[in-house]
């Protein structure tokens, strides 16, 4: 979908089209807040949305709803066209999504388990619906898949499989967060306010991963007390905070190690580890394999 609107422009974006299957990123910037801007497709189309960085409202005209989201987040809809009103409430949005072709996506999803399948049944029937109304959170599993596809350093017929395996991946882990959305109540996060607390928690980490900030830095940084922060981050992401710090942190030197010829000495100071050997001790334990083995598995 592109913006009609000046005030609305796309100053980053990717594309892939494979198996009949169209997925992007994108980054949009904004003017101003609280701006309502409108887009619509034709497509008969099932989308995977993931909200990656920024908060919006948007009204799905096809379903008669309007949902208040934060960045963080992702949901399987299904209309044939799709016309939105979208209300940003910040002044950048990335967003990530795979659309499938209705048949397409039923052929991938009729013999999953019985949330895929019903919301298949459906899509079947032509109702326009979304998969879940409890939105799932971009996890680090989740996170890494994003970054894997739009890094990828693959060409031709190799790039396709490799995305097409990463979007199977992709949907598996998201069906399976809706799941466990539907049986979650938050004990922490009472407020919006505090959820998106949370997710500038999230993104405050993602800026620091070479130098790891500690909790009351965090908790000053996004305005909200060390307990509300230290549990209520573990209630969203369903991982510590620095239990995420650290796979993400580990993420990115699998990156460098696969795709760079950086020495690990440098690898490990560039990520903030106080010596190489910290930093081979603490991927080992988490990946199960030493940086130089990663490495050699990767020529």
């Amino acid at each position: 979908m592109k913006p009609q609107n000046p005030n609305w422009k796309i100053t980053e974006s990717q594309q892939w089209t494979f198996n009949e299957i169209l997925m992007g990123r994108a980054v949009s910037s904004f003017t101003g807040k609280n701006n309502t801007f409108h887009t619509s497709n034709n497509r008969d189309t099932v989308r995977l949305h993931l909200g990656i960085r920024g908060d919006y409202n948007f009204t799905f005209k096809q379903l008669d709803q309007k949902y208040n989201l934060i960045g963080g987040h992702h949901n399987i809809m299904y209309s044939n066209g799709m016309d939105l009103a979208i209300e940003n409430k910040s002044l950048e949005i990335e967003t990530f999504g795979v659309d499938f072709p209705k048949e397409v996506f039923v052929e991938l999803g009729k013999d999953g388990d019985d949330l895929l399948k019903h919301f298949c049944d459906q899509v079947l029937s032509g109702k326009s619906m979304i998969i879940s109304e409890k939105w799932g959170s971009i996890n680090v599993p989740i996170q890494n898949i994003i970054n894997e596809i739009t890094l990828n350093p693959y060409q031709g017929k190799l790039q396709q499989i490799f995305l097409f395996a990463k979007t199977l991946e992709l949907l598996v882990l998201c069906v399976a967060d809706y799941k466990n959305k539907m049986s979650e109540s938050f004990v922490y996060l009472k407020t919006i306010q505090d959820k998106e607390a949370i997710i500038a928690a999230r993104d405050f980490i993602n800026q620091r991963l070479t130098d790891p900030p500690n909790l009351s830095e965090i908790a000053r940084a996004v305005g909200i007390n060390e307990f509300k922060l230290k549990y209520g981050f573990k209630e969203m992401f369903g991982i510590t905070l620095f239990g995420y710090l650290t796979e993400n942190r580990l993420s990115l030197a699998t990156q460098f190690l696969k795709d760079s010829s950086k020495p690990i000495a440098l690898i490990a100071e560039e990520l903030g580890y106080s010596s190489p050997q910290h930093f081979s001790n603490q991927y080992k334990g988490k990946i199960g394999k030493s940086p130089s083995e990663v490495r050699l598995g990767s020529k």
